[in-house]
């Protein structure tokens, strides 16, 4: 799937508002996606249409900072060391699914990992469901679970 359909088809579950710090979307608007890695988008898209098949939420009035951060989020500028996290790469998102625990979702997602288009990380033992693309050095699981 190219880029521009993955985009089209998650502007049926998300605004790029919900995706990015709200820095980055005060000075980009909609230009923002420019920002977000295709392969978290397109695994983003399965994951929320085709495996979850249920709402999910990243940006909210309630959190903030939960997927593209920028240099001005406090969560970055609050690091007193080197912080190169996926969520900065574009490669991150942490998500609250609706009507499931996030280890629920994580165990829906592993038992479908066939369906993802590459490997993934997962975040465990966090009330959120944290996904991210980054590559993993010497893991070649489809579904990695780390912990922080």
């Amino acid at each position: 799937m190219n880029r521009e359909t993955i985009i089209r088809e998650l502007h049926k579950y998300f605004q790029i508002s919900e995706l990015v710090c709200n820095h980055t979307h005060s000075k980009w608007g909609e230009r923002a996606w420019q920002f977000l890695d295709t392969a978290f988008l397109e695994c983003l898209l399965i994951i929320r249409r085709d495996i979850l098949q249920v709402s999910m939420t990243c940006n909210s009035s309630a959190a903030s900072q939960r997927g593209l951060r920028c240099n001005r989020c406090e969560l970055v500028k609050g690091k007193n060391s080197i912080y190169l996290s996926s969520h900065i790469l574009g490669k991150a998102g942490d998500f609250t699914v609706s009507g499931m625990t996030a280890e629920q979702a994580r165990q829906r997602i592993m038992a479908n990992a066939n369906m993802l288009p590459c490997n993934i990380r997962l975040e465990g033992g966090v009330n959120w469901l944290h996904f991210d693309v980054l590559p993993q050095f010497g893991v070649t699981d489809k579904v990695y679970i780390f912990h922080e």
